[in-house]
């Protein structure tokens, strides 16, 4: 959320939640929170096929035109390009997090502050399926990181990287940001990484959460205990919740590989994915496409879709999903992103790349309805 007469400030973040909590129940009924540095967040229903974005369609059309009335627009992008933003949502795990993080360097505190993304929830499915669907998810990771690539800028100039918000998540404590192995079952992949990753906190009450800045393996916790007690099952199911692979598993799978996006490519990214991940009668034909870079997180984040072998896999895979699709919003869209990115080997970070190199703005322009925000 930006000052839409000054892009480079950041909108009051207590004005923005006065205004929000005046508007209601959505018609969409998606929940609206704030995430640390102030972004705003909507979080869908879990509803089928494109029931989802339509709800968050219709709720962004009572929330972008409420807060421009006060000044306040809204830019999707994966990672604030200017000055990094200052944490203003203050909470008992939140303070313990960026200790945590603060302890390995400053990505942890711009990651929790100044990164934004488009998270997608897919059912596991039953039976062949759940094992299925894991492993393509992990597989179509970087080309849907690679496509729909929307940060390329930091501190106010080009970053070197197409998406420098995966970049950032990349760098912060490896035993939890990391892909999951795909060897093997999911049940036990999941459970040989989430042991293996630090613990982030030990909460001691409500109010007191004590980051742990020594290095304590979940399995060491339960082996040895720690000065402050020994892990509870409470104690489990909250570091799970303090894991951020590209796919998390929590009772769905969860997508984070992909940067916050405008309207409406945010639509395509969400129908792409999930038939890639879901649709069986594409599965093969994608699983081939992606077979060359389908652990290739690094060059999808650096490149997106300049890199040869992700392009090639990436139209492959559009056309795939679009075949499945079932005509609409969604599929239109979807032409259209193609068009526009997929079959020139662009992604929309290449349209800010090109607008920095002709103007300098770093944030684009504020117009309800433009496709450049939401």
């Amino acid at each position: 959320m930006v000052c839409a007469k000054d892009r480079a400030r950041p909108a009051p973040l207590e004005a923005v939640q006065k205004i929000t909590a005046n508007l209601g129940p959505l018609p969409g009924a998606s929940r609206l929170t704030f995430e640390p540095g102030g972004q705003l967040e909507l979080s869908s229903a879990p509803l089928p096929g494109s029931q989802a974005s339509d709800a968050l369609d219709r709720d962004l059309a009572v929330i972008a035109p409420a807060l421009a009335d006060v000044g306040v627009g809204l830019v999707a992008m994966g990672l604030e390009p200017g000055t990094p933003r200052p944490r203003v949502v203050h909470s008992p795990r939140y303070d313990a997090m960026e200790a945590f993080f603060d302890a390995d360097g400053g990505a942890g505190r711009l990651m929790m502050a100044s990164t934004a993304a488009l998270q997608i929830n897919v059912d596991y499915g039953t039976g062949d399926d759940v094992a299925t669907r894991w492993r393509l998810a992990h597989e179509v990771g970087p080309v849907l990181a690679a496509a729909f690539a929307n940060s390329p800028l930091a501190d106010s100039r080009p970053s070197g990287w197409r998406s420098a918000r995966l970049a950032i998540w990349s760098a912060l404590d490896e035993g939890r940001s990391t892909a999951v192995t795909t060897t093997g079952s999911p049940p036990e992949a999941w459970a040989e990484y989430a042991l293996a990753a630090r613990v982030m906190l030990v909460r001691c009450s409500d109010t007191c959460h004590v980051p742990l800045t020594e290095t304590l393996s979940f399995a060491d916790w339960i082996d040895h205990g720690h000065r402050l007690g020994w892990p509870t099952s409470d104690d489990l199911e909250y570091h799970l919740t303090t894991l951020f692979p590209p796919v998390r598993p929590r009772g769905w799978l969860e997508l984070r590989m992909i940067d916050a996006l405008p309207t409406p490519w945010w639509r395509v990214a969400v129908g792409v994915a999930v038939a890639l991940v879901t649709e069986p009668d594409i599965a093969s034909i994608v699983r081939a496409a992606v077979e060359p870079v389908r652990d290739r997180w690094g060059v999808a984040a650096r490149h997106g879709l300049a890199h040869p072998d992700l392009a090639h896999a990436a139209r492959t895979c559009f056309a795939a999903a679009t075949a499945v699709m079932a005509p609409g919003a969604t599929h239109d869209a979807t032409d259209a992103f193609v068009k526009r990115y997929v079959a020139r080997g662009r992604c929309p970070a290449d349209d800010t790349l090109d607008a920095w190199a002709r103007t300098g703005f770093v944030v684009p322009d504020l117009e309800v309805g433009d496709a450049r925000w939401s």
